[in-house]
């Protein structure tokens, strides 16, 4: 069937669709018209402008259509903004194209807007128009339940990014070359790596002659030094300073469970602080920003850094950097303690939509909207979408290259661009906002060069760094990206979650710190009044019965 036909044949089912929406603009003056113009609201990082891109101008061409967009930033802050003002005016646009990591649509979002009809369905516009999602979906069965609200409909579609890395984000990054200065073997236990700390503050690997060195250093939320460091007492998630995650919360069996009210979580507190006291983990690693931690790492002279707790070195130094000391750093394998030796694991891949169709798009509209995002789910126009033209971002695999997972075959070579072909490049693809679906054989079929300590090699350090976590994946990990909080519950929920994990986070690191006392149980009563003052009951109740729900 040629593409005419089949988007004919897609219209006229869209078309006798019964959507259950109403087909009004905003304010339910007119109906939407085709005019063939399609509106999109998106982010739009540095050097990219989507109204200009060669690949927009691809699309526009393959569908005969005029894409125009409405764009905000990169930062997270002002871009959910932005888009909670562009819904509220009323002129919002025919569609979302969102990136996860930006802002996007959460699961009470998706519910509320679909109830209000603001957003359609897709369900029977992707069975008719998204040959490619369906295939995918067969494939990774857990994308499409991700996408799919209880009520059965799917009021969006989330990106599947199956980043392994990125699964396991609390890693400990130590440096190997002052592990060989203080001549010691990587500690696999919480004593063995107070004794490494140890010989760091105290042995001049730097070889400086001065007691410079910083044995480990973090900053809070995703680099928290916390998870890595209390899991071998009690299981901790990756977290974020905002409270967004339920970091704190954790399974025993099928029981939803508040790991600060355990034992284990008060003895790894303990652990953690007898560490600071001792003067092992750098004052500042509770209140620093990530810049700070950057700059701590590339700090001018002869290296400081001794280890930090991060997803990946680039966090915390510069990745190729003359001097070679990002070379340094390997990955310690989660530590072996009374609780086992579990890694922090969470999803790659974020609940909520990046895409979703409104109720300004008619119904053939919507059933190209659909096949556009269709569209760069196929192989060979994802790597067009996202990181531009063949020959000059990407090429296919060739003989004798090696994938990044070895027992797959190569697919792709991405090439490490810089300067103004770097910028020129950036403008001829989407970029994040094409990411839709990074399947695991996607992503490990990438060509990677073997030395992992060269630049173009990075993705594959990445790799061989994660794997022991990935052997370590924890029974404990609490699946909150699975679960649909009813609508009902989540303003009650949001409330909840940003007391309790707030109060959480700062009453962790007072502990750490000293600002309160680990050993006095008067002031480990006191914690624990305190998080029921802030409705951690409800909180763990209302995520109770969500995951009972999915059962």
């Amino acid at each position: 069937m040629t593409r005419t036909h089949r988007r004919a044949a897609a219209v006229l089912a869209a078309g006798g669709l019964a959507l259950g929406i109403s087909a009004c603009a905003p304010g339910g003056e007119e109906e939407p018209t085709d005019d063939g113009v399609l509106t999109i609201y998106s982010q739009q990082g540095p050097d990219r402008d989507l109204n200009t891109s060669s690949f927009t101008l691809l699309l526009e061409e393959e569908f005969g259509v005029d894409l125009q967009f409405e764009t905000t930033t990169w930062d997270a802050a002002a871009a959910a903004e932005s888009r909670q003002i562009t819904l509220a005016s009323g002129d919002y646009p025919d569609a979302f194209l969102l990136i996860p990591w930006v802002d996007q649509f959460t699961q009470a979002e998706l519910i509320k807007f679909g109830d209000q009809g603001l957003i359609r369905p897709l369900n029977d516009l992707l069975e008719e128009n998204a040959p490619n999602l369906q295939a995918a979906w067969a494939d990774t069965p857990e994308w499409e339940a991700l996408a799919t609200a209880p009520d059965g409909n799917v009021w969006g579609l989330p990106q599947w990014n199956d980043c392994f890395h990125c699964t396991y984000p609390s890693k400990l990054w130590m440096n190997t070359a002052w592990l060989d200065a203080v001549g010691m073997e990587q500690p696999g236990t919480p004593e063995e790596l107070r004794e490494v700390l140890t010989a760091f503050k105290e042995q001049d690997p730097n070889g400086n002659g001065e007691a410079d060195e910083v044995p480990l250093s973090g900053s809070p939320g995703a680099n928290s030094v916390l998870p890595f460091l209390m899991n071998p007492f009690v299981y901790m998630a990756t977290s974020s300073t905002s409270g967004s995650d339920p970091g704190s919360l954790a399974l025993q069996g099928d029981e939803v469970t508040l790991q600060p009210t355990r034992e284990g979580w008060r003895e790894g507190l303990t652990y953690v602080n007898s560490l600071f006291e001792e003067g092992l983990i750098d004052e500042a690693a509770f209140t620093q920003n990530q810049d700070a931690l950057l700059a701590l790492g590339d700090v001018a002279g002869d290296p400081i850094l001794g280890a930090a707790s991060v997803g990946h070195p680039g966090v915390f130094v510069t990745v190729g950097q003359e001097d070679g000391r990002d070379a340094d750093y390997d990955a310690l394998p989660p530590l072996t303690g009374p609780n086992g030796s579990p890694a922090s694991q969470i999803s790659s891949s974020s609940a909520g939509a990046t895409f979703v169709v409104t109720n300004n798009a008619t119904d053939e509209e919507a059933a190209t909207l659909v096949e556009i995002v269709d569209w760069m789910i196929d192989y060979d126009n994802h790597l067009r979408a996202e990181w531009g033209e063949e020959g000059v971002a990407w090429d296919y695999a060739q003989e004798g290259d090696v994938a990044l997972n070895e027992e797959l075959d190569p697919l792709y070579v991405r090439h490490r661009l810089s300067g103004a072909e770097a910028s020129e490049n950036t403008n001829s693809a989407w970029g994040p906002l094409a990411q839709y679906y990074g399947s695991q054989e996607f992503r490990q079929s990438q060509v990677v060069p073997e030395d992992i300590y060269d630049l173009s090699g990075y993705e594959r350090r990445l790799f061989e760094a994660t794997q022991p976590y990935a052997e370590n994946s924890p029974e404990e990990a609490f699946p909150y990206w699975n679960l649909w909080v009813p609508e009902e519950d989540a303003s009650e929920l949001s409330t909840v979650q940003t007391n309790v994990e707030s109060l959480v986070l700062q009453a962790s690191a007072e502990f750490v710190t000293g600002v309160r006392d680990i050993d006095d149980d008067a002031a480990w009563q006191a914690f624990q009044d305190e998080l029921v003052a802030n409705g951690s009951d409800r909180y763990v109740e209302i995520y109770q019965a969500a995951y009972d729900a999915s059962q």
